[in-house]
């Protein structure tokens, strides 16, 4: 078996529609984010690499200096109120931790998607997401590509 781990911090703001406490403020975190890929064995590039570092970062870290907004926030997905350049969008209900690891694991698995499609590989993709401290979410899937 074969592990690649990557690490990656950003900071995002978000607020959580219709919480009954101060969550429903728009507030921000330090995020930190580790994205876990396993396979029996990586295809490799031209570079005899597997899946570039920087890449996986990227992907959290496109969310940073960004608010997160899902389609249910209408205030913030008014162009002529708030720039689309700073939000990100999210599937769900609310911009929660379980939302955002949701959305970095569909970006990971695209990723594969884009470097290696079609090989018929199993990948266990796991995305752990630590919003506060003491509050993590982690997405834990097998997918085939």
């Amino acid at each position: 078996m074969e592990k690649i781990i990557v690490h990656a911090k950003f900071h995002t703001g978000h607020r959580q529609l219709g919480y009954p406490g101060k969550c429903r403020w728009v507030h921000g975190h330090t995020w930190r984010g580790t994205v876990t890929v396993s396979t029996e064995a990586f295809p490799r590039d031209a570079l005899d690499m597997s899946l570039d570092f920087g890449d996986i970062k990227a992907i959290m870290r496109a969310l940073d200096h960004k608010l997160l907004v899902t389609d249910q926030d209408t205030a913030f997905l008014d162009p002529s109120l708030f720039e689309p350049e700073g939000l990100v969008r999210l599937e769900g209900k609310g911009p929660s931790v379980e939302n955002v690891a949701t959305y970095v694991h569909g970006h990971v698995v695209q990723l594969i998607e884009r470097k290696y499609p079609g090989r018929g590989l199993r990948y266990q993709v796991e995305v752990l997401i630590q919003e506060t401290e003491n509050n993590i979410f982690i997405v834990d899937k097998t997918v085939t590509v």
